[in-house]
């Protein structure tokens, strides 16, 4: 079986973006008062990447029953 390289790049750019939103979370909680709905809206943004993710590691690398 064959991985995709296409699949593989999408993974890095996905786990990037993921990287990058929990930053931008953790500047905007810095701030205090900080806008609550926009920190909400990225951590749905970032719980949803992370199951594209996870998604696609599991197609990139499929659990093995032994």
């Amino acid at each position: 079986m064959t991985i995709s390289i296409e699949l593989i790049d999408l993974l890095k750019k996905l786990k990037e973006e993921h990287r990058l939103l929990d930053e931008t979370i953790l500047q905007l909680m810095e701030n205090s008062p900080y806008n609550q709905l926009a920190v909400q809206r990225l951590k749905k943004k970032k719980l949803y990447l992370k199951d594209k993710i996870l998604t696609l590691e599991t197609r990139i690398i499929p659990d093995i029953i032994a």
